[in-house]
């Protein structure tokens, strides 16, 4: 069967999971459906049978947010905790740390973080410039993280510091994690005009003190663990914007259906049937090249995943963001009313677009990478 199109098991997940979000809605409790969803299974779907997980992967597990977005509620959480945290860790992280971690963020009594992002680096991770250097066994983290979500909600948060090698004095990225109770760890709340159940913080490491087992995996293949979390970041922000793009549809469907002006429904004219239409094929290719990306990924072709990964990301945050936009215009006015919850979409179908890497970067990435064209920068 192709890759791209769904298995019996897949459909019946999809099936599962939208029915768990329809009972939950819009006017969900983040805590209730997170820890519904975690009884049920869906949150560790993507990691190891052998740690409580549920022995899938990210094409599971994309599954679960895509829907529970469809239904208005989506968890943004998952992006973060299972995906990239869980996967870097069930792959590179001790048995200690598997045992410690991947049952609890499978069963969705705990939670990680993820703390890459920097005031002067963004994502560029040969520019970040939180570093981690040895203290005797022990490690000393000293940076600044900004743009992290979740990190009031989090146990810990898995760092990206860069830490220099003895070999060639060379900065080179190391993943640590670190416990939200740290000494020298300390978080400031972003005032953000999106309204989100996660908030953002920036994040201050002064001189924060760690065992040598706070280390994830191998510190001369930083670079590839770190690649390892950012493939499946990007595979599940795809989701979370398919989802949001999808239920932006539906409201503005439903509304075009019902809605009549001169005994017409005001669905039936084509200057709002067609935008429509066209905002359901966009979101439509977007989900095919995401099924593709996750597929790729889960069966451990990390470069293939890495160019589908981007490429999904890119056309999922351009179908939301058209998607969104159409169905504040189908519904007009109410559009922009608390009661059909579309104008806070406005706002979060941006971060799409920008999160966790800007679409310009993905342009950059084709045009290099696919196309074989010269570096600008």
């Amino acid at each position: 069967m192709s890759a791209t199109l769904e298995t019996d098991e897949h459909k019946a997940l999809r099936s599962a999971v939208a029915a768990l979000g329809k009972r939950h809605g819009r006017d969900f409790s983040r805590e209730d459906l997170w820890s519904e969803a975690a009884k049920l299974g869906y949150l560790g779907v993507n990691l190891p049978e052998q740690y409580g997980g549920g022995g899938g992967g990210i094409s599971e597990l994309s599954i679960v947010l895509e829907e529970l977005g469809a239904a208005g509620c989506p968890l943004l959480m998952m992006v973060v905790s299972p995906a990239i945290c869980g996967t870097v860790i069930a792959r590179f992280g001790t048995e200690k740390q598997k045992q410690e971690w991947l049952p609890a963020l499978a069963d969705g009594s705990r939670t990680m973080a993820f703390g890459i992002t920097e005031p002067d680096a963004g994502s560029n991770s040969h520019r970040i410039t939180t570093t981690a250097r040895k203290d005797g066994t022990d490690w000393l983290l000293t940076g600044r993280k900004v743009f992290i979500s979740g990190v009031d909600l989090a146990d810990a948060t898995l760092i990206v510091g860069r830490a220099e090698d003895a070999r060639t004095g060379r900065l080179k990225p190391c993943l640590f994690i670190v416990p939200r109770d740290a000494e020298g760890f300390s978080r400031r709340q972003i005032d953000m005009e999106l309204q989100a159940a996660e908030k953002q913080f920036e994040l201050t490491l002064d001189d924060v003190r760690l065992p040598a087992d706070a280390l994830v995996g191998d510190e001369d293949a930083g670079l590839l663990q770190l690649f390892a979390g950012l493939n499946p970041e990007r595979i599940m922000t795809a989701a979370f914007a398919i989802g949001m793009g999808r239920y932006a549809l539906s409201q503005a469907i439903t509304y075009a259906r019902d809605r009549t002006v001169w005994n017409t429904p005001i669905g039936a004219h084509q200057a709002i049937a067609h935008p429509l239409a066209q905002a359901h094929i966009d979101l439509e290719l977007a989900r095919l090249m995401m099924q593709k990306a996750a597929a790729l990924y889960d069966a451990g072709d990390d470069v293939g995943a890495g160019e589908a990964a981007n490429m999904a990301k890119y056309a999922a945050g351009e179908a939301c963001v058209k998607a969104v936009d159409q169905a504040v215009h189908t519904l007009g006015g109410n559009g922009l009313t608390r009661e059909f919850g579309l104008a806070r979409l406005i706002t979060a179908a941006r971060v799409a677009r920008i999160a966790p890497v800007s679409r310009e970067m993905i342009l950059n990435y084709v045009s290099h990478q696919t196309l074989g064209l010269p570096k600008s920068y």
